[in-house]
């Protein structure tokens, strides 16, 4: 995708990029050592890459390749300075002095989750606060690399033509049933907000062991999305000779986030 580049007031270069925030605010909140991402210049993609699950070569072929950036996400202690700046914030006194002791020794993290998971409003204030932290580290970051964030293309399906009209039919009453399924909402047709607070729904249901398990399968199709697009750029530049190629595409798996609210 073409970026336009402009001159900052400090003389510096800065390129358009379209965004996937979404894919970016999870890439800064990732600090597991083991999970390294990397941001598209052209599309704006999140790429990540899971040590001892890609290919040991998929790191050489990034750090080659100029129109990827690594990223690097915001540290432990800096999210942990986010939970203690939280608490204070909290109305419900009981509450504060849950996570006030949540948040005191290793595993403070996931006990921090796991005691909002029973407050479900407080808990939806607390993801606002952090992902209104994590925006401005990550608008901080684009920033110092000369990035301007753009709103990314919509993708509209292609309308097929229409033919010409035909003689009118005489018109003939559905059959019930066809009429019943025809009234029936798709459900193709639900919007990405409608589905994605049924998923919260769900969440809300689940256990510690389950919520795991969701997430794993949720991380493992966010990488193998990654995994596609990075292949579909990879073989769309000029590439190595075919003696120094490797596989023509790699599989990206991923593994669970690592323990931070």
């Amino acid at each position: 995708m073409p970026t336009t580049e402009n001159a900052s007031a400090g003389g510096t270069a800065v390129r358009d990029i379209p965004i996937d925030w979404e894919a970016l605010e999870d890439a800064f909140e990732n600090n597991a050592p083991e999970v390294h991402s990397y941001l598209h210049l052209g599309t704006g993609d999140v790429l990540r890459v899971v040590d001892g699950v890609a290919d040991p070569q998929m790191h050489a072929r990034i750090a080659a390749d100029a129109n990827y950036l690594r990223i690097d996400p915001v540290s432990s202690r800096e999210q942990y300075r986010w939970m203690e700046r939280y608490i204070p914030m909290v109305e419900d006194m009981e509450l504060q002095a849950k996570l006030s002791q949540a948040i005191d020794g290793k595993g403070a993290f996931r006990r921090f989750k796991d005691v909002l998971m029973s407050y479900g409003p407080e808990r939806e204030r607390w993801f606002a606060f952090r992902s209104e932290r994590l925006r401005i580290f990550m608008e901080a970051w684009l920033s110092a690399h000369a990035l301007n964030p753009v709103p990314r293309p919509l993708w509209v399906p292609e309308v097929p033509a229409r033919p010409e009209a035909a003689p009118a039919a005489p018109a003939v009453e559905a059959p019930a049933r066809e009429r019943e399924e025809v009234r029936e909402p798709r459900r193709g047709g639900k919007s990405v907000e409608s589905l994605r607070k049924n998923l919260r729904d769900i969440a809300e249901a689940l256990g510690p062991r389950d919520l795991d398990t969701l997430t794993a399968f949720a991380e493992f199709l966010k990488a193998r999305r990654a995994a596609r697009s990075f292949a579909h750029h990879y073989h769309e530049a000029p590439g190595p000779s075919d003696e120094d190629a490797g596989p023509a595409s790699q599989e990206i798996a991923s593994e669970s986030r690592s323990d931070t609210a």
